[in-house]
């Protein structure tokens, strides 16, 4: 077995110098004047809306697109002066409910911007129909642009002006207010549109009673069912989003019980500390001097015998899992748990488990790898990220640690297909069970999220009726099955990961997600499994095979494009011997007030072999990356990519990417390698993209695993060591004998004397 190399070197940052052309509409497709006349109509009946309306705030206005719009081709004209006026304006993003996935999205204006639109809709109608009669085309907008037409226009419009007003109607249907009228008969957690003004105003022009204590954040309240009864009446047109409070917990199967079950367990010593959130831990059990517990509920809430199993059945496969279940031996060894019961075992409120994962999470900055094995028995929304999930991204990207989240369990004779929250947590990991014959199990549940996202990102192994999990509850030995019990096995090896090896959450996340992809097409779909199944053993994650290079780099996107050109793969004197993949992992600021459009920032990735674009003189002009999927969608100029294709294809803003290309095999069984160039060197850019205008992705770190499979099955990894340095990589291999010794050294307690 190889190990792993971390290559540590330089990254090149550059800006991005290039400037957005001409705006124009696709070739051969036109706008009609019928089509403008509607969209005028549109406006004025949402301008008659809000002056009926009492409530003293700022127009909401929806715009109802034709398909799933990519932000260049928001409104740049038709609202706001400019693109960026008319992006800060957003305040919520949602498909609608359709066979065809569609764009709504919702901006605050104000009443003058609203008059504005409707003034300058009607001046470029009277000008369109002046010049162009019924139908403007993609060539005349051309030579629009070539300012073949100066004459027409005057300091009543600009050319600029007009033909933004022309693209923007040509990817827009409509124009409305969206009303939400979502059916809560329990408490409700309520996200409010961002109109600019205090919730508690808004509450108060409403005649409706509310306490600025049960707010989460400067528009999400928690409402008793009167209250949101009101505001559905009232003002159903600021409802962003609505939830129930209560989340019924999803059940994990317990089969059988043992209470004769005995066992020994050493004192902890200087293990690394793994977090819990869960129901509550029991502290007579064999462990319990691994565990420190702590009860966050209200000191009057009854608790029973029932309150006390699924916690300390987790906290038990986090501390001694490896002793307990030896056929799921994974050599990670043993772990503490400081462990927070949130919940009951029936059910809890998403608005106390919101607050107290802050304040868990404040006051144990030590904690790198926290363990939520809650979940709720309803499916997530499609139009909206729950507020668990948000509040655990936020977290997340604020601070350097990372969620192990179970993918929650379908109940028997359940329609219940879709995972339940915290599930949808992007910058989480999210695992789903397998049997362990590596199949799905009856119970799991399915994503996507916000019907893109890939979750759950992996399985594992969480018992079924074919072999299931040992686990020590209050009564003893416990035989169980559900998600919550493949998630600890995660969290221990990305503890690991982290606390023993020092790996970056975000190398380490990335290092899980590729140690389940194979160089084999996936048998099942990854809305079900994820990206595949995480091998036992944690040498299988660290180590690879002889044929095979694995390294990690970790960087920061300071700038548009983070790019090194500098990688070097060995050949074999005439051909290129190598398939690859690679595994990019990054941790977003997100907007759940942007609904669909819920990640903040894109990282694009491409890598593969360098190829140099000749000019027209035949000298070099640039370095180009030939990527090893076809990714073209940030080159500069002769490609367009519609944007549901981008985020289908290229994962375009999605926060983990993972690339590989296949072994081809020739006639006669022989593989299929690739010519040898002259350059022997590959490359690797990263280019930043932000989808509002907050600079979120300024110095965001990021995670690469990269896999080299050498297709002859020949071990070329002393040669690429010695090319990187000669290169000015600076190399480690990841050896864990070394690391531990590290650790241990570490962590030993000093007496001074």
């Amino acid at each position: 077995m190889n190990d792993i190399l971390q290559l540590k070197g330089r990254f090149e940052q550059r800006k991005n110098d290039s400037k957005p052309g001409a705006s124009n509409i696709p070739k051969e497709k036109k706008v009609t004047l019928e089509h403008l006349k509607k969209l005028k109509e549109d406006l004025i009946n949402v301008r008659k809306f809000w002056k009926n309306e009492k409530l003293l705030i700022n127009p909401l206005i929806s715009l109802y697109y034709k398909t799933v719009v990519a932000k260049s081709n928001r409104v740049k004209a038709i609202l706001e002066s400019s693109p960026k006026k008319n992006n800060d304006s957003i305040v919520g993003a949602k498909f609608c409910n359709s066979d065809i996935k569609k764009h709504i999205i919702t901006h605050c204006i104000s009443n003058k911007v609203l008059d504005d639109a409707i003034i300058n809709l009607e001046t470029v109608i009277n000008l369109f129909y002046k010049t162009f009669g019924e139908n403007i085309t993609h060539e005349q907008i051309e030579d629009i642009n070539k300012k073949k037409y100066e004459h027409i226009f005057s300091s009543t419009i600009s050319r600029t002006k007009f033909v933004n007003t022309i693209v923007d109607s040509y990817y827009l249907e409509s124009f409305g207010i969206e009303k939400n009228n979502t059916p809560l008969e329990e408490k409700a957690i309520i996200t409010l549109y961002d109109t600019g003004v205090k919730t508690s105003e808004i509450m108060k022009q409403l005649e409706i009673d509310f306490l600025e204590r049960r707010s989460i954040d400067e528009t999400t309240i928690l409402l008793d069912p009167t209250q949101y009864k009101l505001l559905k009446e009232k003002a159903p047109y600021l409802i962003s989003m609505a939830v129930s409070d209560i989340s019924v917990l999803d059940k994990d199967d317990i089969f059988e019980k043992n209470e004769d079950y005995i066992i020994s367990i050493p004192k902890p010593k200087n293990e690394p500390v793994i977090g819990v959130i869960d129901t509550m831990f029991d502290t007579n059990v064999y462990f319990s001097e691994w565990v420190e517990f702590k009860n966050m509920l209200e000191k009057d809430i009854p608790l029973d015998v029932n309150d006390y199993y699924h916690g300390t059945e987790v906290s038990s496969i986090i501390v001694d899992g490896a002793t307990i279940n030896p056929n799921l031996d994974d050599g990670c060894g043993r772990f503490r748990v400081r462990h927070f019961g949130v919940a009951k075992s029936s059910s809890f409120s998403s608005f106390i488990v919101l607050k107290a994962i802050k304040e868990i999470v404040e006051k144990n900055k030590d904690i790198k790898v926290w363990n939520l094995s809650l979940g709720s028995a309803m499916e997530i929304n499609p139009n909206f990220i729950s507020p668990e999930a948000a509040i655990l991204d936020k977290i997340q990207f604020e601070n350097d640690i990372i969620f192990v989240i179970a993918g929650t369990n379908k109940p028997k004779n359940s329609n219940v297909k879709k995972i339940g929250a915290p599930a949808d947590s992007i910058n989480s990991i999210v695992v789903n069970s397998v049997s362990i014959s590596n199949k799905p199990v009856d119970y799991s549940r399915e994503g996507l999220v916000l019907s893109f996202f890939n979750k759950p990102d992996i399985s594992y192994y969480g018992g079924d009726s074919e072999q299931r999990i040992r686990t020590c509850s209050p009564y003893g030995e416990t035989m169980v099955a559900g998600t919550s019990f493949a998630a600890p096995w995660i969290s221990r090896k990305l503890a690991y990961l982290i606390n023993i090896l020092g790996l970056s959450k975000e190398t380490a996340k990335a290092l899980i997600i590729d140690s389940a992809t194979g160089w084999n097409k996936q048998v099942y779909p990854s809305s079900l499994i994820g990206y595949g199944i995480v091998p036992i053993k944690i040498n299988d994650i660290i180590q690879s095979s002889n044929d095979e290079i694995k390294f990690i780099i970790d960087g920061i996107s300071e700038k548009y494009d983070t790019f090194t050109y500098n990688i070097p793969v060995p050949d074999d004197g005439n051909k290129q011997p190598f398939i690859s993949k690679v595994t990019l992992c990054y941790f977003p600021n997100c907007s759940r007030n942007q609904g669909v459009d819920y990640t903040n920032t894109e990282m694009d990735i491409k890598f593969g072999r360098l190829n140099e674009i000749k000019g027209k003189n035949g000298k070099k002009d640039r370095i180009n990356i030939e990527d090893i999927n076809d990714n073209k969608q940030s080159e500069e100029a002769g490609y367009y990519l519609y944007e549901e294709d981008a985020r289908k294809l290229f994962r375009k803003w999605d926060n983990i990417k993972h690339k590989r290309q296949y072994i081809v095999t020739e006639k006669g069984g022989k593989r299929q390698g690739k010519k040898k160039r002259e350059n022997p060197l590959w490359g690797i850019s990263i280019k930043t993209k932000e989808r509002l205008n907050a600079k979120d992705g300024k110095s965001l770190k990021f995670g690469l695993v990269i896999t080299l499979k050498e297709i002859d099955g020949i071990n070329r990894i002393e040669e690429f060591i010695q090319q990187c340095l000669f290169r000015g990589w600076l190399v480690n291999r990841i050896n864990v004998e070394n690391k531990i010794d590290i650790y241990n050294k570490a962590e030993e307690e000093i007496i001074f004397e």
